[in-house]
């Protein structure tokens, strides 16, 4: 049986953030108590002090290219056979880990376990909106045991678009694999590191309760890259090993119409 003495919240820290701090403590206040460290690529004396007041162990990757290495280099410095890799802009709620415990006993051979998300907009918390709708519906297969170790809806799924929000994500490292991101892709790393995941035996869970508030503001890496129209480029290229070409074109056109709300 698997339990909080088994898993690590690693967070992945950049630059300056004014809430790496909000996200810490939303860590340190879980009701199951795990190990918490930090990774970063960009150590400054914001993230050093940050450290040292709430007694953090933190890990420097000296050899930095892409968000899908610096996550790498995190996930394989996870001590833990179970690890969630948290974005510093992000709210985890108190039970988050609790429940994805929950989740995951007697289920021991899961790849991945997510859960629910909502947004956080202007320092309000958004629950509902089209987004969040579309991508509830593509996940809900993931919360029925039957269907969560078919890799043939696992692949449906991912067809249509990324519906699983990365720092919503707790790993098994021991069915996952070591190094599992992608570090082709600037933006969609997640969402192609998704796909090969999906091509494992294992199984991907889904927790629908919206256990993790993403923040939405126009300095994150998301917003940025959806103005300079990166995802939509990524995308396109991973729908293209799902469909012939002219139907991922419209498919991607489609996702990156919803994507749009991302943007500030």
């Amino acid at each position: 049986m698997l339990t909080e003495k088994d898993h690590s919240f690693v967070i992945c820290a950049y630059k300056e953030n004014p809430h790496l701090e909000k996200t810490i403590l939303s860590l340190i206040n879980q009701t199951k108590k795990s190990q918490l460290f930090l990774s970063t690529s960009t150590p400054n004396e914001h993230i050093l002090k940050l450290c040292e007041k709430y007694n953090i162990k933190y890990f420097i990757n000296q050899n930095p290219k892409n968000a899908g290495t610096d996550w790498n280099f995190a996930y394989d410095n996870a001590p833990t056979q179970l690890v969630t890799l948290a974005h510093q802009d992000d709210i985890y709620k108190p039970e988050y880990l609790e429940e994805v415990l929950n989740s995951i006993n007697n289920n021991e051979d899961f790849i991945m376990a997510f859960t629910d998300y909502y947004e956080i907009r202007d320092g309000k918390d958004v629950y509902n909106n089209k987004l969040l709708k579309i991508k509830r519906l593509m996940n809900a297969p993931f919360k029925y045991k039957v269907l969560q170790k078919s890799k043939f809806i696992r692949r449906r799924n991912l067809s249509i678009g990324c519906s699983i929000c990365c720092p919503a994500v707790t790993y098994n490292k021991k069915m996952a694999g070591k190094s599992i991101f992608d570090t082709v892709y600037i933006n969609s790393c997640d969402y192609k590191t998704w796909c090969d995941l999906a091509e494992k035996n294992g199984r991907f869970i889904y927790i629908n309760r919206p256990l993790l508030g993403h923040r939405i503001y126009a300095e994150s890496a998301t917003s940025k890259n959806l103005e300079e129209n990166i995802r939509k480029k990524e995308d396109y290229e991973i729908l293209c090993m799902y469909w012939p070409k002219f139907i991922a074109k419209i498919i991607n056109n489609i996702y990156a119409t919803s994507e749009k709300s991302n943007e500030l």
